[in-house]
């Protein structure tokens, strides 16, 4: 009995190092890339025994929360300017790309079949077209037989990311938009009813008939919801897809982006979905504990998780990127 107890004690020494090692990553924000942190996490704790916690509060709550310092890293598909980081005293880096859809319910259209453009997309979220019958959405659905019912549309009510991306397209391509709305994480939405989320907006788009909203493409295909084919820059209609938003990506110049700020929206291309973007990860520089805690994950995700990020739709970074950020990390101070 004795030898047995001492053996237990011997066993509990030898295992106590290896659970003192494991580490908790706290993060928050974008509910974006909300579907692949988790996948990444479940993985990375397989592996490593290291956890990590991501909540989804949308852009603006996680820019807010690592800039007071209440967790390990914040996530944003708003990337900040070269400026705000100094002020923050942030890094930024992305860490995945995706695409933004717009997703209707409509009886009898099924995914892609509605085509629109960037100004018709504009004008039915600014609330200049009501019904879906009206003649600017005929004109590129010719074929499509539509109901003369009034439009509902369906907004983030909550900061964020997504919308970021969304109104930055449609001020790009809508003057009026631009005049009127404006884009951020945050805008005065002319019209319609608000839902917190990707989820949140998936979930009312897929209750309400004859509604409109604007998700991450992995909550479209989560919730089953028909997605609309866009016109692109080059005047192509555009399915959204893993391909097309590789095909965006492929022409992000991340070289001339200081801090890695950069948009993907209403990139050229013949293939390119004119609403892709990146989502990022914000870390503060003074917090060294929380810098490696938080690149050993991405470092993992990295090495470890593209078949994961592409099984939910997102475009992994290229290898290429991915070095330019591990350089950037050490010359930050990560080791």
């Amino acid at each position: 009995m004795a030898k047995f107890m001492w053996l237990s004690v011997a066993l509990a020494f030898l295992v106590a190092p290896a659970m003192a090692k494991a580490e908790e990553v706290t993060g928050a924000g974008a509910s974006f890339p909300y579907p692949v942190y988790s996948s990444w996490a479940m993985s990375y704790q397989k592996a490593t025994q290291n956890r990590v916690n991501y909540q989804s509060i949308g852009s603006g709550g996680g820019i807010k929360q690592v800039k007071e310092g209440t967790v390990d890293f914040g996530a944003s598909d708003d990337p900040l300017t070269s400026k705000d980081l100094e002020e923050a005293n942030l890094i930024q880096f992305p860490a995945v790309v995706g695409g933004v859809v717009a997703v209707v319910n409509l009886k009898g259209v099924a995914a892609d079949q509605l085509i629109l453009n960037g100004e018709v997309l504009a004008d039915i979220f600014r609330g200049a077209i009501k019904t879906w019958d009206d003649q600017a959405i005929k004109a590129l659905n010719p074929n499509l037989t539509l109901p003369a019912a009034n439009i509902s549309v369906i907004y983030r009510s909550d900061s964020s990311g997504t919308s970021a991306i969304f109104t930055n397209y449609l001020a790009a391509l809508s003057k009026k938009w631009g005049e009127e709305v404006g884009a951020g994480k945050s805008v005065n939405w002319p019209t319609g009813l608000g839902a917190k989320g990707n989820d949140g907006v998936a979930a009312n788009v897929k209750r309400i008939e004859n509604s409109v909203g604007y998700t991450e493409f992995a909550y479209a295909i989560q919730s089953s919801l028909a997605t609309v084919a866009m016109l692109n820059s080059e005047g192509q209609v555009i399915k959204p897809s893993l391909a097309t938003f590789a095909a965006a990506a492929a022409k992000a110049d991340w070289d001339q982006a200081k801090g890695y700020y950069l948009w993907l929206v209403n990139t050229p291309g013949a293939d390119s979905w004119p609403i892709a973007a990146a989502t990022y990860i914000l870390i503060k520089k003074d917090n060294p504990g929380a810098l490696t805690r938080v690149t050993n994950f991405f470092k993992w995700s990295f090495a470890n998780g593209d078949t994961e990020a592409e099984k939910l739709h997102y475009v992994p970074l290229p290898e290429s990127l991915k070095k330019d950020i591990a350089s950037y990390w050490a010359k930050v101070g990560v080791k």
